[in-house]
């Protein structure tokens, strides 16, 4: 499910932001960025993002603005550079060598360049802790909006299959009777009325009309479709369910569909597939 959740604060002349962001995946793909010097934290914040955001492609940056008088970098030894330099000259005019890279690979011997370590107190790891669950929190709630959403046009949709199932339902009764009056004139064409043996129609009549009966399909579809917004309603994770049982409302209409033999009925069920489709696209952005 796609969300997105920042939050800042300043902190001893620092500004600290934490940013959020996911899209959609059948998984957690977590990605965190931060300074090198919470590297010992990243345990921490990847057990609360898999706690709280469970599937996903999520990014969380964390980033920490110092003030002019608090950066720090890299400490170059001028003394010692000086004297790698000095021996490369004079080596490099004993040999009569042509180098115009001698300060450069000075710059490359051991302990010319040294960074200092940033060390975190408790105080500030605190800070950014709680900017971090501020960030979570609001990302939370952009994914909740969006779900009240999602929610929203799920259940139009299932009301929608519904409004075409009783389209169906008013359908059925025509469908058999033109059924029956299409083989009955079929036969008095071919063989003449007199000539038909009613008994032996009957029967052939019943079982064709067994065959392609959808009082199971319409028993099942409405119940599939109950329950999906039964599903929908819980507070519960339930985007994989709901995915399943989509998959069994598609069932119902294929078959259905199937066995319709009526242009009118196959309208209604091509109908029934489109918001199908629909619903199986959104469910991409369900948990």
């Amino acid at each position: 499910m796609t969300g997105y959740g920042l939050s800042t604060a300043d902190y001893a002349n620092a500004k600290y932001s934490v940013e959020i962001k996911s899209l959609n995946s059948k998984f957690l793909e977590l990605n965190l960025k931060y300074p090198k010097a919470f590297s010992d934290k990243e345990l921490i914040l990847r057990n609360v993002c898999s706690k709280d955001i469970e599937r996903g492609k999520v990014s969380v940056s964390i980033n920490i603005e110092r003030a002019s008088g608090e950066i720090t970098g890299a400490t170059i030894n001028t003394a010692l550079l000086t004297h790698y330099y000095n021996q490369l000259v004079a080596v490099n005019d004993k040999l009569n060598a042509n180098s115009q890279n001698l300060l450069q690979t000075a710059l490359t011997f051991p302990e010319v360049i040294s960074y200092k370590e940033e060390n975190v107190s408790e105080d500030e790891w605190s800070h950014l802790y709680s900017i971090f669950t501020q960030s979570l929190t609001n990302f939370n709630k952009f994914r909740e909006d969006e779900g009240s959403v999602l929610k929203t046009d799920l259940e139009l949709r299932i009301k929608n299959i519904l409004s075409y199932f009783k389209s169906v339902e008013a359908l059925e009764p025509k469908r058999l009777s033109a059924i029956r009056d299409k083989f009955a004139q079929f036969l008095e064409d071919a063989v003449g009325k007199i000539n038909v043996d009613q008994n032996r129609f009957e029967q052939e009549l019943i079982y064709y009309i067994d065959k392609i009966d959808i009082t199971e399909e319409k028993t099942r579809l409405k119940s599939h479709c109950d329950y999906f917004i039964q599903t929908l309603a819980s507070k519960d994770a339930n985007g994989k369910k709901l995915g399943f049982i989509s998959q069994e409302i598609g069932r119902e209409i294929n078959t259905m569909g199937a066995k319709a033999n009526d242009a009118q009925m196959q309208q209604f069920v091509v109908g029934m597939k489109e918001e199908l489709e629909k619903i199986k696209e959104q469910l991409l952005n369900v948990l």
